[in-house]
């Protein structure tokens, strides 16, 4: 999770956040992932560390999310949060590495629309389950808190939350527990799905329906980077399946790709030409209510743990 949240200089308050994801940025790299609508599950179990963090890299940043909501002038709904009163009943480390990453996207949230009071109830929760994974000493909880009551300091709450969780997640694929991480990255993303649907229905901008849509390509990479855990057990077995019902119902919407602006830029003293790329999402309000359902069928039912 290295560059998991570099590409968004704001990342979840406190927690993770996976970098802006955009289908354009995949075409640079040099990894190049199976079509979005199938994947050999074989090729799941020879992900290298530089395809992981490619993957990472391309996963929607709650933070992102936050940010646009709050552009859009869309008000802050309380109501959509998880809520952390249950946190001290998680008894296994498959929920609480899920939750870990759901927390962490409402934290993003919370701070994004300065909801200071509540965003260090999910600061405290947060740092329990970190110290419960064993993780708690990436976390200076004192400051973190002292930075999050003085909003002045929002940046560098932001960089101190970025920094932590590339350390847990050198940390975690360093211990041999990469499951966890993709655990925490899963949590993230149907969070911020969940909130981005949920909003969609009574604010129904342009952007954030783009913004939406194409999350079918990013759903390809999550599928990725469960796939080596589904027999691991119960628990694996059935978010993968959860994860394939979203798939399913994205399988009908359309994303075709046209060229953006170009840019040149300096890399290690050599000039680079960049071609970007805007895609373009074909996708109808049937299509969408269907999205909507699935999603929040998956995300209330990992919430109720």
């Amino acid at each position: 999770m290295k560059n998991l949240f570099q590409p968004i200089l704001f990342l979840t308050i406190i927690i993770l956040l996976a970098g802006c994801g955009s289908g354009s940025n995949k075409k640079n790299n040099s990894f190049q992932f199976p079509e979005a609508d199938s994947f050999p599950v074989s090729e799941a179990q020879k992900l290298s560390q530089e395809a992981i963090e490619d993957i990472i890299q391309n996963i929607s940043s709650p933070v992102e999310i936050a940010m646009l909501l709050q552009a859009l002038e869309v008000p802050f709904l309380a109501e959509h949060l998880a809520s952390t009163s249950n946190a001290e009943n998680l008894s296994t480390s498959f929920i609480k590495a899920v939750k870990l990453g759901v927390y962490g996207a409402d934290l993003g949230y919370l701070n994004i629309y300065e909801k200071t009071s509540t965003a260090i109830d999910n600061l405290t929760t947060i740092n329990k389950l970190a110290d419960e994974l064993r993780v708690g000493q990436f976390f200076d909880f004192e400051t973190l808190k002292s930075l999050a009551v003085n909003r002045s300091n929002l940046d560098s709450l932001m960089f101190m939350s970025v920094h932590s969780y590339n350390l847990i997640d050198d940390y975690l694929r360093e211990t041999n527990r990469g499951h966890l991480s993709a655990l925490m990255i899963t949590g993230v993303w149907i969070e911020a799905q969940y909130l981005a649907c949920k909003v969609v229905g009574d604010y129904p901008h342009e952007e954030l329906k783009t913004r939406i849509g194409e999350q079918k390509i990013i759903l390809n990479d999550l599928l990725m980077l469960l796939a080596p855990y589904r027999e691991s057990g119960q628990d694996y077995s059935r978010l993968y399946t959860d994860f394939e019902r979203i798939k399913e119902a994205y399988a009908p919407v359309k994303i075709t790709y046209r060229p953006g602006e170009s840019e040149t830029v300096n890399q290690d003293g050599r000039l680079i030409f960049i071609q970007n790329e805007e895609s373009v999402i074909e996708m109808t309000s049937e299509q969408m209510k269907e999205i909507i359902r699935v999603t929040t069928e998956v995300r209330n039912r990992i919430i109720s743990y």
